[in-house]
């Protein structure tokens, strides 16, 4: 199958999750800026698996099914808190500025291709995956984009996802579609609805800007108002619009 062949597919199986999902109890619950910003300890389930109850329960059905049909879902990554994700984005930091020589500002670019600011990460919540085929043999870093195209080692697992997922209430959050901004295309990240969409409905209501500005980790002192309110739209809000 070639490349274009596998985007085709993909784009219009992503066509079918447009319909925005109704999903009941969850939008009564209250969450707490800490929780939102992946501060504030919370129930999570499932060793090496890391989710909210309804998620996990759900990702448990979902790895089932895939197994019957030949593919044994494996969890790159689930929650993360602050400050895991805070180390991350300092790592990288320092790799682009101390190592590369990049400037601060081009730091940050480069970081947010694929990586969220501490405090704006969906893996915070307790709701998104990063998946995996664990069946075929594969060296080097697996949360590639070539890995699940065409000839990659998890092209079959993302086809059964895009036909799939859905049924499960996990749809892919940064999409294919040339025309969104921010993060690049991860044919790996799934996220929870039932949960995710009421979370992010809570978190469009805090003052980013304002709680960012709190914070100390490396290059933060860089954020200016502009900076923040173009990343809350192109990486936070221009995701899968099925998950707004």
């Amino acid at each position: 199958m070639k490349r274009r062949t596998f985007i085709k597919t993909a784009s219009a199986s992503g066509l079918a999750c447009t319909i925005p999902p109704i999903f009941p109890n969850f939008y009564d619950l209250d969450y707490s800026t800490a929780e939102l910003m992946g501060k504030a300890k919370i129930e999570l389930f499932g060793e090496g698996i890391n989710l909210r109850k309804e998620a996990y329960e759900s990702f448990l059905a979902m790895k089932k099914a895939a197994y019957s049909d030949g593919f044994d879902i494996k969890i790159a990554s689930s929650y993360r808190d602050f400050y895991r994700q805070e180390s991350i984005w300092e790592r990288k930091y320092l790799r682009y500025t101390d190592e590369d020589g990049m400037t601060p500002l081009d730091a940050i670019d480069k970081i947010i291709e694929y990586s969220t600011i501490p405090g704006t990460s969906r893996h915070h919540w307790g709701t998104d995956i990063d998946v995996i085929d664990g069946y075929p043999e594969s060296s080097g870093d697996v949360l590639v984009t070539e890995k699940f195209e065409a000839g990659g080692p998890y092209e079959g697992l993302k086809l059964w996802m895009d036909e799939n997922s859905v049924k499960f209430g996990f749809y892919l959050v940064y999409t294919n579609n040339p025309r969104r901004r921010g993060f690049k295309y991860e044919p790996w990240h799934y996220s929870y609805a039932p949960i995710s969409i009421p979370m992010l409905t809570a978190y469009r209501k805090l003052n980013i800007l304002k709680l960012l500005q709190k914070e100390e980790f490396l290059g933060s002192e860089h954020f200016t108002t502009g900076f923040v309110k173009t990343y809350v739209q192109d990486n936070i809000l221009d995701i899968n619009p099925v998950l707004l």
